[in-house]
């Protein structure tokens, strides 16, 4: 059984999707003959903690840590609130404090590629022992946080292994990098950096085809999609919501804020007295002020349920209860390649899902070759509206049902198949 070492900054107990592309990968790594060993910090700064995702490790899985120093540590003496929302992603565009514009600031041009960059030096001194008691030949990087990658880099300058770099997300052609105000030297090192991984790792992994376009400019090395998943649900069973649930599950931040959505559910609830009896507007997870205030503002106030955070397990179970299931991307060039993860829950939760994303959105073309719902510009009402429309009738009957196909695919212990191969064929 051939080893491979993966390197990642989120691990159980961390929560959230960064932390369940390579927990599942090392679900099933051992079905295909990839003995996995794990690399995480001792002491990290997670935004989001899950317990349940501990129950997922494998018996017997040899987990290696190391300290980090987290600058988020140290600036959450001036600001807890305003550091844990700028490290768990949540950016303001607009009504920023001063101390918010500094962080930011102190974020984007002193911590390049990001605030983890101190892990590097001392993960690869201590990482350099751990490879050769553990006789490893192959590792694998995976990103965000990109200074994970330069870890990568290093051992491979100073060892000849095979190196894998994944990226869960973009690099330099991220959204957020817009908001990180950064200096045009804080940009030429990101190109830079982001370069050398790409062209000094043996192969690339990423989530999309767009992504793979975009890198596939930067470097000859092979660039491989292997997108998220799903795991099949142990069990299916859930009730359906007596109500027309409809239900966005994860984080809801200021530039994914779905207006066109609550204007079409406006209209309907002025239009239709059947569908403003039984409409249910639930949002799982963090929504950001702008996103409520927006919803309040269309007059959907007295159909909103709010939870923040549930575990996974409890999201699992809303998927599959829920009459309809929306999904959201940032209207943006950038975005178009971005798949976000709860797609492929989505997907096995059977319900039917609402898209709203950017014109040619990578995820609008993968809803239609599945048949798992309809998605939408951020212009389209008429389309929304007739969409909702539709469904709420076949709701009445209770003939709300999708008939998916080709989604197989998409499973967990698949996709390490691929995966597998990549690491065997080396």
């Amino acid at each position: 059984m051939k080893k491979v070492l993966i390197i990642t900054y989120y691990w159980p107990p961390a929560g959230g999707p960064g932390v369940q592309r390579w927990l599942k990968f090392v679900k099933y790594l051992r079905d295909f003959d990839v003995e996995p060993v794990v690399y995480a910090p001792e002491n990290p700064e997670y935004p989001i903690k899950d317990s349940s995702f501990e129950m997922e490790i494998p018996e017997g899985v040899k987990i290696y840590k190391h300290q980090i120093f987290e600058p988020y540590q140290l600036a959450s003496i001036f600001s807890k609130k305003k550091t844990k929302r700028i490290s768990s992603g949540i950016i303001k565009t607009r009504d920023q404090s001063f101390l918010e514009k500094i962080l930011l600031w102190i974020r984007g041009n002193l911590f390049i590629p990001d605030a983890r960059k101190f892990w590097v030096k001392p993960s690869v001194k201590y990482l350099q022992q751990i490879i050769e008691k553990e006789k490893i030949q192959t590792i694998i990087t995976t990103g965000p946080p990109h200074s994970v990658h330069l870890i990568g880099l290093k051992l491979k300058a100073k060892i000849n292994l095979h190196w894998i770099a994944d990226f869960r997300d973009p690099w330099s052609s991220i959204g957020y990098h817009k908001k990180l105000k950064l200096s045009k030297i804080a940009q030429k090192k990101h190109l830079q950096l982001e370069s050398e991984v790409l062209n000094k790792a043996d192969s690339i992994i990423v989530t999309s085809k767009t992504t793979k376009r975009e890198f596939s400019n930067i470097t000859n090395k092979p660039v491989n999609v292997i997108t998220n998943g799903f795991d099949y649900a142990k069990d299916s069973a859930h009730k359906l919501d007596d109500t027309f649930t409809i239900a966005h599950i994860g984080s809801l931040l200021s530039g994914r804020n779905p207006k066109v959505l609550w204007q079409a559910l406006k209209q309907l609830t002025e239009e239709n007295l059947d569908f403003k009896k039984v409409l249910v507007l639930e949002l799982i997870g963090v929504v950001s002020k702008d996103v409520l205030e927006s919803i309040q503002g269309h007059g959907l106030e007295d159909y909103i349920r709010l939870e923040g955070y549930v575990s996974h397990e409890k999201a699992i179970e809303r998927q599959q209860s829920s009459q309809v299931l929306v999904l959201v991307e940032i209207d943006s060039e950038e975005t178009k390649g971005i798949i976000p993860g709860k797609f492929f829950e989505y997907m096995n939760a059977e319900r039917p899902i609402l898209g709203v994303g950017p014109k040619g959105w990578e995820v609008a073309q993968m809803i239609l070759e599945t048949n798992t719902g309809s998605a939408f510009t951020y212009t389209d009402c008429v389309g929304i509206k007739a969409q909702l429309l539709k469904w709420f009738h076949e709701y009445q009957k209770g003939e709300l049902h999708v008939k998916s196909g080709h989604t197989d695919q998409y499973s967990r212990r698949e996709l390490t198949g691929k995966l597998a191969k990549l690491i065997l064929w080396e």
